[in-house]
This record gives C-alpha cells, structure tokens and sequence, in this order.
C-alpha cells in the first residue's frame, strides 16, 4: 500500500455503486440500486406527497417553504466554505487554476460560475475552469452516459494538463457521480487539493477529499429532481467560494467590483459611475480617467484618488497584489 492508498483507501478501491462497471451487469446495478435508495436526495417529500393536485399557488407556497431551508443548511459548513476560499486563494495566487468538475446540473453550474469570474472579476479563462461531463454539448443537452464511468472524470484531468498547484473541486449533489469521483481521484494522485461540494450528508459519500462541503437540503419537492433545493445549495456554495477568493485576491475595492472587464456597453457604463462614485469626477471626467488608465478600473481609481500618472499608479498597485485600498495608503490617501 503506497502513502497515498494509507491517505485515503477509496481511492485505491472503490466499492458500490462508484465503481466504473458496465451499465447493464446485474451485481453492479444490483448495488447501485440500493445505494441509491438511501441517499437523501432520493427520498420522498412528505409535504409534497399531494403536489400533483395543488393549484399554482399551492405550488409556489411549497416550493419556496422548502427552498427556506437552503440558507440555514449552507450556514452550518461556513468554516469548511471558509477554507475552501482560502485553498482557492492560495492556488490562484500561486500561478494554479481553480476547476470545478460536475455532471448534470451540477456540472452546470460549475461552468456557469467559471463563466463569470472573466468579466466579473478580470480573470484569464483559462484560470477558472468549469468541466462537465459529456463536454460542451452537455450544458444544453444532456448527454446520457457520460457521468457513469470515472475514467470519463480521469481523461478530463488528464486532457486540461491539471497540475499538483491547481485546485479540484467536484460536484455532485447525490455524491456519488462517477465522472466526479474519477476526477478528484485523478486530481489527488496528481497532487492537487480536492473539494467537494454536495447536498447529502458526507458519511453517505464513499470518497475521501480535503474539504468535504455537505449541505443535506433534504428530500426535493419533486423527488429526485436535484434542480431544485441542491442546485440552489450548490449555487450559493459556489458563490461563496469563487466571490470570497476573489476578495482575498484584491479584486475588489470596499464592496465594489474594480477588476471587471470592460466587454460591453453595460461595463463601460458601470466603470465610469465607479469612479464618479469614488471621487468628484462627473461623467466627462470619469470618461477621460478611464481612456488615460488605458481602461483599467483599479488603475483609474488610484490615478485619480492618488494624483498620480498611470505608470506609477501600474506599479505601486503591482508592490501591493493589486489591492486598491492598501495602495491608497502608501499614498496617503485616506480609505478607511
């Protein structure tokens, strides 16, 4: 047995209805059958159990009662969300890419979230990436199968080159999708810190990880439809990791997006009423700030509040990690 089989034997021997069998043999969907079965997000709804009479606001009542339930059940794994922001720093920060791994709506929404971090937050692409299973095509229709084989979730790894300074983190609200499993798998040999993130208790999961994120919502309104309370869980978990870690990056400035991209009309716009918001600049001026930063917001910020010419606004926001409010300070200026 390596160390690493001693760090976590799952890997090594996964058993049930994670293993990589062939759809069809009678042992495999034997066992996966009752593994099933027992997972929360298999069960039955009780409050919903007469739905399928309910008039349409009979409907909206229930599931907003249920969808209540998320937000308490995110705030008990604040300190494991916590570190996970922190992991996430530390890869970006050390040159590595965040990729997130999923099927289904879960992979959805790990491309979703992968998706905005560029014009939200100034990222490169390729530093926040969303993997999915069945590819591309599977965002818009579901590609049956693809999920089922976690040397599907190891090829993915292995295809994107992912390297021991980037950071995995799978999703999966059943926690026993085999593309995730093989991917995180993957991700550990390579030496890579591993999340996971899903909406069943974490004893029900068969697979070791460094950040285990277990959000239990409970049975869905419409059993088994993981659309509903687990994607909205898996959302806000998302948000918090990506959003907190791009905080901690410096890529925003008291509570206001100062690193985003100017792609289109509504950015430009955005960008201008920034600075007039921080400054005395009216919309002509803010216009010219932002052409003289060659469109760079933080640069724009610290040129105006600094007083200072865009070549030493570049390289005092550079000695400080990009943090707008800390460069203030070497400047004098009061940003408390």
């Amino acid at each position: 047995m390596t160390d690493d089989d001693a760090r976590n034997p799952d890997r090594s021997t996964p058993t049930g209805g994670d293993t990589p069998g062939r759809p069809g043999e009678e042992d495999d969907s034997e066992s996966l059958f009752d593994f099933l079965r027992s997972l929360d997000t298999e069960q039955r709804n009780p409050r919903s159990m007469r739905i399928d009479l309910a008039e349409a606001g009979e409907i909206a009542r229930l599931i907003n009662e249920e969808d209540q339930k998320v937000a308490p059940a995110v705030k008990k794994r604040l300190p494991e969300i916590a570190r996970a922001i922190e992991a996430v720093r530390a890869a970006l920060a050390s040159g590595g890419r965040l990729i997130y791994a999923g099927a289904g709506t879960s992979g959805r929404l790990g491309v979703l979230d992968a998706a905005e971090c560029p014009p939200t937050f100034g990222t490169d692409p390729d530093r926040v990436q969303g993997l999915i299973a069945g590819g591309r095509e599977a965002m818009f229709v579901a590609q049956e199968g693809a999920e089922d084989f976690e040397e599907n979730g190891r090829k993915a790894m292995e295809d994107i080159g992912l390297n021991s300074y980037d950071i995995l983190i799978g999703l999966a609200a059943s926690g026993r999708t085999p593309y995730v499993h093989g991917a995180l798998r993957e991700a550990a040999e390579r030496g890579c810190l591993t999340v996971m993130v899903t909406t069943v208790p974490g004893e029900q999961v068969r697979l070791e990880v460094d950040i285990m994120i277990d959000v239990p919502v409970g049975p869905e309104v419409i059993m088994g439809s993981t659309r509903m309370k687990s994607a909205t869980a898996q959302k806000m978990v998302l948000n918090m990791i990506s959003t907190g870690a791009m905080v901690r990056l410096g890529k925003i400035y008291e509570n206001v997006m100062v690193d985003l991209q100017l792609t289109n009309r509504k950015l430009h716009e955005r960008a201008r009423r920034i600075l007039m918001l921080f400054s005395n600049l009216d919309y002509e001026g803010a216009d010219r700030a932002m052409k003289a930063s060659g469109g760079n917001v933080k640069v724009a910020l610290v040129m105006t509040l600094g007083e200072v010419e865009r070549p030493e606004a570049e390289r005092l926001l550079a000695r400080n990690d990009g943090f707008v409010r800390r460069t203030l300070h070497e400047l004098g200026v009061d940003s408390s």
